[in-house]
């Protein structure tokens, strides 16, 4: 699975895939841990294009912050779709992340 990815500084912005799910959270998962090994602890989701998702992709993403926490970094997700804002919601995970409107925002939080 090809992942795009951009850098902002010390900022790594990944482009999530149409849907997180067990069929692409392994694969994505996968790409992020290679950028994470390689000292990219500051990490922005920008999920714009994320409509679908299940309880793997779920659990992904938390084992992703944990991950980068325990590196003494950072996770925060970005543009979220409605139905991605839905999701979160009724699964209380909004309250877990760092969520912003902007790519930007999400960014600018981590240069500070």
């Amino acid at each position: 699975m090809h992942i795009e990815t951009e850098t902002f500084g010390h900022v790594l912005v990944a482009h999530t895939p149409d849907e997180i799910t067990e069929d692409t959270a392994g694969p994505f998962m996968e790409t992020l841990n290679q950028s994470v090994d390689a000292g990219q602890i500051f990490v922005v989701l920008q999920m714009d294009r994320s409509e679908l998702f299940d309880s793997a992709g779920l659990t992904a993403l938390v084992e992703l912050q944990d991950e980068l926490r325990e590196r003494m970094g950072k996770l925060s997700l970005s543009e979220l779709s409605e139905t991605g804002k839905r999701v979160l919601d009724v699964t209380q995970l909004d309250r877990q992340f760092d969520i912003f409107e902007s790519l930007l925002e999400a960014v600018g939080s981590m240069q500070e």
